[in-house]
C-alpha cells in the first residue's frame, strides 16, 4: 500500500516537472518497440523505426521468446524519461496503425533503437524493403549481438527463431 502511494506521488510529481525544449516525456511503455509519449499535451504512440522486439501484447499471438525481457528493458530504460524523437523521411510519418514512426534518443544522445538491437532485445527490421537512415548501423548491431550471443541470440534462448 505504501509503495503504491509513493509510486502515485512520484507519477504526479513527474507529470508536473517541466520537460526541456526538444524533449518529450515517455508516459507509457506498450512493449519493447512501442511507447507512448506526451507531445504538446497529447499522448502519441511511437513505433521505433528499424527494430522489432518479440511480441508481448497482441492477443492473437503467443508471447514471443525474449519479449518480456525486451519490454522490461524498455520499461526500465524509458519509463518517465525525457527523450528526443527523430523522424525519417524514408520511413514515412505514421504506420498503418497511425503510430508515429521515430528513432528514440536518450538524453545522453544514445539511439535507443540501436541499443535494443545491440543488446539482443530485438532484431533489425526493414519494413517492405524500404531503406532507412540507420539501416546499415542497425544491421551491423544485429550481427554484433548475434556474434556475441547477447539477449535473444544467447545459446538455447530462442532456438526456434534463429
Amino acid at each position: 500500500m505504501i509503495s503504491e502511494l509513493i509510486a502515485y506521488i512520484l507519477s504526479l510529481w513527474l507529470a508536473f516537472t517541466p520537460v526541456p525544449p526538444g524533449l518529450y516525456r515517455v508516459v507509457k511503455i506498450v512493449d519493447g518497440d512501442t511507447v507512448k509519449v506526451n507531445i504538446d499535451n497529447k499522448t502519441e504512440t511511437i513505433r521505433l523505426i528499424g527494430v522489432d522486439t518479440p511480441e508481448t501484447v497482441d492477443p492473437r499471438r503467443v508471447v514471443g521468446c525474449f519479449g518480456r525481457e525486451a519490454s522490461n528493458f524498455t520499461k526500465k530504460t524509458l519509463s518517465n524519461q525525457n527523450i528526443k524523437l527523430e523522424a525519417d523521411v524514408l520511413s514515412g510519418d505514421r504506420d498503418k496503425y497511425q503510430r508515429l514512426l521515430r528513432y528514440v534518443f536518450l538524453e545522453d544522445g544514445q539511439n535507443f533503437n540501436q541499443v535494443l538491437i545491440e543488446n539482443g532485445y530485438g532484431h533489425e527490421y526493414t519494413y517492405n524493403s524500404t531503406p532507412y537512415k540507420y539501416q546499415k548501423i542497425f544491421k551491423q548491431a544485429q550481427i554484433d549481438a548475434r556474434d556475441n550471443s547477447r539477449g535473444l541470440w544467447a545459446p538455447g534462448v530462442c532456438d526456434k527463431i534463429k
